[in-house]
């Protein structure tokens, strides 16, 4: 990917629309590259702007923002996807992420966080809105969640890869010090993973994470 964002845009309104590109007009490494009003424009628009990032509604005719990350994922399309919706409910949001979207956005989020989100997840990150993270780790701590919605939420959401390496030196009792020369990383890079790895799973200490892994049987 190049050092500027190339974005599709698919929403249904134009006022919608319109706001992410006023947002995003100042920013000198995002270009925003098409315009989609429904799902079947969408996945037309891609074929030929070849973007690094869609931003995608969620309630959009012919095709639902869902049907399109899974018409795009089953096709083995890699573009990076963040859906963007007015609707926090667990329905959307697990559907969402089973299909293969790497990020979900409440309409209502701060520029600072929307500007987060894209970044993070064009460099290959996942991101959700503070109140999504909480219904997912909320799904994780419900002992009714099926075993697939726990899988789903634990490859896609909770923990990175790069977080699971950070977990597995941590609970073989590396410092910081150590992880970030068996992982090449920086020392400020390995304290940041530890950070948001226990700040994702709520943990105050090594205990309480070394207790949460083997409970979810993240490693």
């Amino acid at each position: 990917m190049s050092n500027t964002i190339r974005v599709v845009l698919a929403d249904d309104h134009v006022f919608v629309r319109d706001g992410i590109k006023s947002l995003l007009e100042n920013e000198v490494n995002i270009e925003v590259v098409g315009e989609a009003t429904d799902g079947l424009e969408a996945l037309k628009i891609l074929g030929i702007s070849k973007p690094d990032l869609l931003i995608l509604d969620i309630r959009m005719p012919n095709l639902t923002g869902i049907e399109v990350v899974e018409k795009l994922r089953s096709q083995n399309n890699t573009v990076k996807i963040v859906m963007l919706s007015m609707h926090e409910s667990e329905e959307y949001v697990l559907k969402s992420i089973k299909a293969g979207a790497d990020g979900y956005l409440l309409k209502g989020s701060s520029k600072e966080e929307f500007l987060k989100a894209l970044h993070t997840v064009a460099n290959g990150g996942k991101y959700f809105s503070g109140d999504i993270s909480s219904i997912l780790i909320g799904q994780l701590s419900n002992p009714a969640a099926s075993m697939e919605t726990k899988q789903i939420l634990d490859e896609e959401m909770l923990i990175t890869k790069r977080e699971k390496e950070i977990l597995k030196l941590l609970l073989s009792g590396k410092g910081n010090k150590e992880i970030a020369e068996a992982l090449d990383i920086s020392k400020r890079t390995a304290e940041v993973h530890r950070f948001n790895l226990m700040k994702k799973l709520k943990v105050k200490n090594l205990m309480e994470l070394s207790n949460k892994a083997t409970e979810y049987s993240l490693l």
